[in-house]
């Protein structure tokens, strides 16, 4: 059972997102040769300010 667990910032659409679930669902389920009812896709929103890369803040 694949748990894909997406971290971006806050600030997307509903519409977006469900769209996103969709893709990564049907890539999951042709890749891993799993069920689609085996997928969970768990999105974390950390804000903008919480992100950094090589030491900087994005």
């Amino acid at each position: 059972m694949p748990l894909i667990t997406v971290s971006l910032y806050p600030g997307r659409t509903q519409q977006q997102k469900d769209d996103y679930v969709k893709a990564i669902t049907k890539s999951a389920v042709e890749i891993l040769k799993t069920k689609e009812n085996h997928v969970i896709v768990v999105f974390d929103e950390k804000p903008k300010e919480n992100w950094f890369m090589a030491g900087k803040q994005l």
